[in-house]
C-alpha cells in the first residue's frame, strides 16, 4: 500500500512539473512566468519528495531537509527575480496600469 501511495505522489508531482512546463511556454511576460515557475514547481517538488520518502523510508530525513530548503528558497528567488525585473523596467501585461511596488517605494 505504501508503494502505491508513493507512486501516486510521484505521478502527481510529475504531472505538476508538466503543467508548470506548459505554463512557462504559454505565459506572456516575465511576471506570470515567474509565478508559474516558482509556485507550481514548489508543489511538484514537494509531491515528488513525499513520494520518494514513501518509497524509500530510509531517505526520509534527507528528503525532508530538501523539502525545507526548497520551501525557504523558492519564495525568496521569486521575490528577487520580480524586483530585479521591475528595477530594469521589464514590460508587463497589466491593464490596470497601477504599479504597487513603485508606489510603496515612493512612500519610503
Amino acid at each position: 500500500m505504501q508503494d502505491i501511495l508513493g507512486f501516486v505522489f510521484l505521478s502527481a508531482g510529475v504531472g505538476a512539473f508538466l503543467v508548470s512546463g506548459i505554463g512557462l511556454l504559454r505565459m506572456p511576460d516575465i511576471y506570470t512566468r515567474m509565478h508559474v515557475g516558482t509556485k507550481s514547481t514548489t508543489i511538484a517538488t514537494l509531491l515528488v519528495v513525499i513520494g520518494g520518502s514513501l518509497l524509500e523510508p530510509q531517505w526520509a530525513w534527507k528528503l525532508l531537509l530538501l523539502a525545507v530548503f526548497i520551501l525557504l528558497t523558492n519564495p525568496l528567488s521569486s521575490s528577487v527575480i520580480a524586483r530585479a525585473s521591475h528595477k530594469i523596467s521589464t514590460p508587463y501585461l497589466n491593464n490596470s496600469k497601477r504599479d504597487a511596488l513603485k508606489e510603496s517605494e515612493q512612500i519610503k
